[in-house]
């Protein structure tokens, strides 16, 4: 099952084909979204995308970012929402998409957190443990960093494949004795568990991690005023909530509506937001992110990848994967 839900490149390869063979056109827009705590939650529960795009959206959740590659790929989906990982090992087998904001840097949203109760207290302590994260996920990313970083062998520790609501009903049972996850599941399982890093300390050990959205190059091409529409709505959200952050309480309207929409628990929500950083308009357009270093750290996560064996080759160039024109202040 765990190879069944594996990114493998032939399975790719066959999607590039169908996403290069697939006319984009003009009807519903079809998006793909997580369930990672970020403030453009808000607009989606409120309808705001609908209403400023000026058409119906049909918002499909998905568990991971590989899942919502494959979509994209097949055509279901044109617009959609994944981490720095899954983007690298797509545009690695180039797949035709584009990066057009970066909706989070994480720092404490994804963690690895492990059992009360595991004899797990040093890094050490992880030799013949159970891990659990989702496969070429910015987590398993993180975890792997962390090993990497540690000097642990990932032979000598057990990390295995699963999807969050997995990972929470595993912890449950007493399979796993720790995961590297994201909210909803990350808020449960710390409720019995300790972190033992975060992909913020990763981050400094040079492994960072970032969400982009991404958009069908063809979609994109035909429809840039959608995509632009979409980028000034989810960024006015960040605005909204960078000059508002003392108010998004557990009981304020907006963490309300971020905690349905998700699944998350809405005390862990202000806590959750706080663990990610939202660039605005004006950071999204610097040499930092969209123009330049958004594709720079695509290229190092991609090296990183193929070290691991999760991708077979390193393109020279990740910038044409990366674009600033969608967004205007």
């Amino acid at each position: 099952m765990m190879a069944k839900r594996a990114l493998s490149s032939q399975f790719v390869t066959v999607c590039v084909s169908a996403l290069i063979s697939f006319s984009a056109h003009a009807a519903n827009l079809t998006v793909g979204y997580q369930t990672g705590i970020d403030p453009s939650k808000v607009p989606q529960a409120d309808g705001v995308y609908e209403k400023t795009i000026g058409e119906k959206i049909d918002w499909r959740r998905f568990n991971s970012g590989p899942e919502v590659v494959t979509a994209i790929a097949s055509g279901d989906v044109q617009i959609g929402n994944l981490g720095s990982s899954p983007l690298a090992a797509a545009a690695s087998r180039n797949l035709p998409i584009v990066a057009f904001i970066v909706s989070a840097q994480i720092n404490a949203a994804e963690a690895l957190v492990v059992r009360d109760g595991s004899g797990i207290n040093t890094p050490q302590d992880l030799v013949g443990k159970t891990i659990a994260t989702p496969f070429v996920s910015t987590s398993h990313y993180s975890l792997l960093g962390a090993l990497k970083h540690w000097g642990l062998d990932t032979s000598k520790v057990k990390v295995v494949n699963l999807q969050p609501a997995e990972i929470a009903a595993a912890w449950k049972r007493g399979d796993i004795d720790g995961a590297f996850v994201w909210s909803p599941a990350l808020g449960e399982i710390r409720k019995t568990g300790k972190t033992l890093t975060d992909a913020a300390q990763v981050g400094q050990w040079g492994a960072p991690t970032f969400e982009v959205w991404v958009a069908r190059k063809d979609y994109a091409e035909k429809h840039p005023e959608v995509v632009a529409k979409f980028a000034k709505v989810t960024l006015d959200a960040f605005a909204d909530y960078a000059s508002h952050k003392d108010s998004w309480t557990a009981d304020s309207a907006p963490v309300q509506k971020i905690a349905k929409l998700t699944g998350a628990n809405a005390a862990d929500v202000p806590e959750l937001l706080a663990g990610s950083a939202f660039p605005d308009a004006k950071a999204q357009q610097t040499t930092a992110l969209l123009d330049g270093g958004t594709a720079k750290a695509i290229g190092e996560t991609a090296k990183f990848l193929k070290e691991q064996g999760k991708v077979e080759t390193v393109l020279p160039d990740y910038s044409p994967y990366v674009s600033a024109k969608f967004i205007t202040e």
